[in-house]
């Protein structure tokens, strides 16, 4: 398959590049308007750009580089050496049609900034520990001092008119001292190694590095709007971002989480929250501009807010990165692009100053994180493989030197030297980094967590977002909202009574502390687990109209759960079906359900799961219905302590040989259950049955200690619910509380389909 798709991206490259001449051909003859050339100039940034990086990630390198060298061969290096009066027309008309596609460029870098910050990780930094402030402290200052000392002995004319060394060595040490984020991170993950415990060192320490770098850039910035360093205007600079810093993190993450959930659950628009986002960053941008520095701290900072933000969810986020990446980048790059000439290196005094700024950055760098690596005590080859990982300023180093050329600290000609450093190191970057590596052995511990991270990223409880709870008065709505506390640790939850009384009476307060319990006490199984706990997440009581109807689930379903948790008294008929009350509380909410029911017949009294009570019964068949009932019993006994036992209930027939398929297929789904516990922490007990029908044999386990049952169900199509002849049975027999989690509910024109096949799960 690889081969095939390099001669397509090939065609690609070479059909963006065919473009760049025919297009200019057109302006020129046709006479465009200065709108019809602002949008050519953005086509060919687009085209161009996304060609190259096709082709450059194909090759195994980072595309963004393609939309650099796009805008590079659009510019004076190759199309204006080529075609002058073309390059002319096009990408160097008036002031006015400059400030066109400028004002996206800049738009653009706040917007990659807000990305940048989405997708920096501090809780990664928190969980990997001391090594990676230690190589990020060591891979700044190094990098930094060769920079400001490089700068000082720097001819005169790669200095801006009227810049100060002291300035320029500010922030050309700074622009060497940053790594990409982006770039270690796609290469460290292509690598397979961004679970590693050494994959999440270099990334963290590039987070850190990150951090640390547009702090001071923007402090940098600062003192170079005034053209010196004065000690006042220094002091309220630090102090300002100080403020800006400390405010951000303590209220201001508050008040961004408050706003994100509030548009996500109260505006009916599309793509309301991309818009409260942008405003966010435009306000935070724009608050660091009145304080002296540049807008990219504010845009980062709002980034690593709303990234961190627990309602942000995967859709959300998948919007912005599309527009980000789409448009603002490519045109972002392809501009920076545009101002580097390349034909100034032919001058071989240029070109070695090039090769020695090279030198000092890679050297630097390298050299900076290695020892930083030693200081926290890690091996030679884990120290070579962060000093490659390290050395990669891509798209940063690019921001940065444009920053440095629109404010006049650098020249065009070291705005070049920097970009072809920036190209040469982030190229020769990825083939380092795989080599080193490639070297580095396994321990037993990683490869633990590592199977431990591997069945998280299947699971459904692990991945469940947002939770939202209906309960009402009784001990069922009380179990219930004490069993979404335990499922939902850490997630937002939002609950609604059925009965729809104010948040002061005693029994809404029941409820919420009953949540609150469950949450604490997962939140406390995961520190003894050795596990980073759940951050505490909102607890939403969403007043509505008494008694809670079906339009008041659906209008609250609209603004995005994961799952959908019932707990009601009197739900479950004497023939094993549902109340209708329960049937159109379900049938408002078409995700993934989760029942809390007492069968008619059981006392009054819920269990109390724990250490010395009755078993979690948990019937499975090898259906990824009845799987997500086992992680779903499983995350409730890993928190309560809750004994388990997993029953594999089989058709009726003979037992059979142990080498059958059937046979075979029985304990293969057992071992993947049995996985499964041991990433929860439970101890589990697993048997097969296949003698008796599937309800027999759950009621006759349920009579021996049985304190919960937990099953996996298929939603049936229809609007009532229906999960099958086996769930009806158990829910008729079984002696004790059974808890059901299905699927989402069908669309319509499944239903069709579905009806002619067979259910899936233990329903």
């Amino acid at each position: 398959m690889p081969n095939r798709r390099r001669p397509v991206s090939l065609a690609l490259a070479a059909a963006a590049l065919a473009s760049m001449p025919a297009a200019a051909f057109a302006a020129e003859k046709t006479g465009m308007s200065s709108e019809g050339i602002f949008v050519l100039e953005v086509i060919l940034l687009l085209v161009v750009g996304r060609g190259i990086g096709e082709l450059l990630e194909r090759l195994g390198q980072p595309a963004v580089m393609g939309q650099l060298i796009g805008g590079i061969l659009l510019g004076p290096s190759l199309l204006g050496w080529l075609w002058p009066a073309a390059e002319r027309l096009v990408f160097a008309g008036d002031a006015a049609q400059k400030s066109m596609i400028n004002a996206i460029a800049q738009f653009g870098v706040l917007m990659l900034l807000l990305l940048t910050g989405m997708e920096t990780d501090l809780r990664l930094v928190r969980r990997v520990g001391r090594a990676c402030f230690s190589i990020s402290a060591t891979g700044v200052a190094v990098p930094f001092a060769l920079g400001f000392v490089a700068a000082q002995f720097m001819p005169a004319s790669l200095l801006a008119t009227g810049s100060e060394r002291i300035v320029s060595g500010l922030f050309l040490g700074t622009a060497l001292s940053i790594s990409s984020v982006k770039i270690v991170a796609m290469v460290v993950r292509e690598m397979n190694f961004m679970r590693r415990d050494l994959g999440q060192i270099i990334v963290s320490s590039a987070i850190i590095e990150d951090t640390i770098g547009w702090v001071i850039i923007a402090i940098t910035i600062g003192i170079a709007t005034h053209g010196r360093i004065e000690l006042a205007s220094l002091a309220f600079t630090l102090a300002g971002v100080a403020a800006f810093m400390a405010f951000s993190f303590t209220l201001g993450r508050r008040i961004v989480f408050d706003a994100i959930r509030w548009t996500n659950d109260t505006f009916r628009s599309e793509y309301a929250v991309v818009t409260v986002i942008l405003a966010i960053m435009g306000g935070m941008a724009l608050v660091t501009d009145l304080i002296g520095v540049h807008t990219v701290l504010g845009a980062f900072v709002a980034g690593i807010l709303v990234g961190e933000s627990p309602i942000l969810s995967r859709h959300i986020e998948g919007q912005l990165r599309g527009v980000i990446t789409a448009l603002f980048m490519p045109v972002f790059f392809g501009v920076a692009g545009l101002s580097a000439d390349l034909t100034v290196l032919v001058d071989p005094e240029l070109a070695l100053l090039t090769v020695a700024l090279v030198a000092i950055a890679s050297l630097g760098k390298f050299g900076g994180a290695f020892i930083g690596a030693e200081a926290a005590g890690m091996s030679r080859s884990e120290g070579i493989a962060v000093g490659c990982g390290m050395n990669a300023r891509g798209s940063t180093e690019v921001i940065v030197a444009s920053i440095g050329l629109s404010i006049g600290v650098i020249s065009h000609t070291l705005f070049t030297m920097i970009v072809t450093m920036a190209v040469i190191t982030t190229l020769a970057m990825p083939p380092t980094l795989r080599w080193a590596l490639g070297r580095l052995p396994m321990g037993e511990a990683e490869k633990k967590r590592l199977e431990r991270e591997e069945v998280d990223q299947r699971g459904f409880i692990t991945n469940l977002e947002r939770l939202l709870v209906v309960v009402d008065e009784g001990v069922v709505g009380r179990f219930a909202a004490y069993l979404a506390g335990v499922i939902g640790a850490g997630k937002p939850t939002t609950v609604l009574r059925t009965s729809g009384e104010s948040e002061a009476d005693p029994v809404e307060a029941a409820h919420l502390d009953e949540i609150e319990k469950g949450a604490e006490q997962g939140r406390e199984a995961a520190k003894e687990a050795d596990e980073e706990p759940a951050h505490e997440a909102p607890l939403t009581r969403r007043p509505h109209d008494a008694p809670l109807s079906a339009e008041a689930v659906a209008k609250e379903a609209r603004k995005g759960y994961g799952m959908l948790l019932i707990g009601l008294g009197r739900a479950v008929t004497a023939k094993g079906g549902f109340s209708r009350r329960l049937n159109e509380v379900a049938g408002a909410f078409e995700g993934p359900l989760c029942l809390v029911l007492k069968p008619a017949g059981v006392g009054r009294q819920m269990p109390r799961l724990g250490p010395g009570s009755g078993r979690i019964l948990v019937p499975v068949n090898g259906t990824a219905n009845a799987r997500r009932g086992a992680e779903l019993a499983l995350a409730v006994a890993s928190v309560t302590g809750a004994p388990v036992k997993v029953l594999y209930v089989a058709r009726p027939g003979r037992d059979e040989p142990r080498d059958t398929v059937s046979h075979r297929r029985r304990e293969a789904v057992l071992k993947d259950i049995v996985a499964l516990a041991d990433r929860y922490g439970v101890e589990i007990e697993t048997a097969i049955r296949s003698r008796a029908a599937a309800a027999d044999a759950i009621a006759r386990q349920a009579g021996r200690n049985v304190a919960l049952i937990v099953m996996g169900v298929a939603r049936r199509p229809g609007e009532e619910l229906i999960f099958g002849e086996t769930t009806s049975g158990v829910l008729q027999r079984c002696p004790c509380p059974v808890m059901l989690i299905s699927d989402a509910r069908l669309r319509r024109d499944d239903e069709g389909r579905e009806a002619l096949r067979s259910g899936t799960g233990t329903g």
